[in-house]
């Protein structure tokens, strides 16, 4: 489906970027892998060239303008860029009751989180622009709809949700696609060591059951995995998904259902 398109993956060192990353190059794209951390981007990389894939690995950080523009450069320049896609990590915290959480501790990921898509996505939008196509693509938890306990990880997405239209409308006549992906709480994803990050520490017992709930929640009485929302990137990302814009594809197996 991404047969000779290049591919900016932010964030690619982490579970969804670097599953994303590896299904983007199985379909044909070049895939240029950024992110903080070298290590976890260079492992993603030596999977995707044993596999006889394409791979480019920048350490950068998508709050950093400069950095982010400059690279973006590089990659238009090896001959441009069809597709951006922001997974960067925000610093959520969550599992703490409102009442109780600390301003910095609300605000941090509404502030990293549409700080960093809007350097992205602005950046890759103007190249895109100019070239009269190209697939802006995030990912978030659809918690905007209301989810209790997630501190500030709501208004963080509900930001993201509106950069995602309004930029879509701007960019739509010169060809540019803005498209966002809804999911939340991939089993893959988690463990008690990093939940214990974002909230409270939790046993084992805990986790099970919370996964449980989990799935549960859900119409389809599962949890999307990792390979389902890559493949679903990889269609959006795609030429076959030409008149999807301005919109979020709910991939929560129905944990809300509009």
């Amino acid at each position: 489906m991404l047969q000779d398109k290049n591919a900016i993956i932010y964030g690619a060192g982490g579970s969804i970027g670097g599953t994303v990353a590896k299904t983007f190059a199985r379909h044909g794209a070049t895939v240029f892998l950024a992110g903080r951390t070298r290590g976890p981007l260079d492992a993603v990389a030596a999977d995707i060239a044993a596999a006889g894939g394409r791979a480019d690995v920048a350490v950068l950080d998508a709050l950093d303008e400069k950095a982010v523009e400059e690279h973006a450069r590089r990659v238009a320049d090896a001959g441009g860029i069809d597709v951006s896609f922001n997974l960067a990590t925000r610093g959520d915290v969550q599992g703490v009751p409102l009442t109780q959480m600390p301003v910095d501790d609300f605000v941090r990921p509404v502030t990293t989180g549409i700080t960093a898509n809007f350097i992205t996505a602005r950046t890759a939008a103007r190249h895109m622009s100019e070239r009269g196509s190209g697939v802006v693509l995030t990912l978030n938890s659809g918690s905007a709809k209301g989810s209790p306990m997630m501190g500030g990880t709501g208004p963080a997405d509900a930001a993201l949700d509106a950069l995602v239209r309004n930029l879509a409308q701007e960019c739509g006549p010169a060809g540019v696609r803005v498209v966002g992906i809804w999911t939340a709480g991939l089993p893959e994803t988690l463990s008690p060591e990093k939940l214990s990050q974002f909230g409270p520490a939790m046993d084992d017992a805990a986790f099970q059951a919370l996964l449980t709930r989990l799935d549960e929640m859900r119409l389809l009485r599962r949890s999307p995995t990792l390979a389902q929302i890559a493949d679903t990137a990889a269609f959006l990302a795609s030429d076959g998904a030409a008149a999807i814009t301005g919109t979020f594809v709910n991939a929560t197996a129905g944990i809300f259902t509009d």
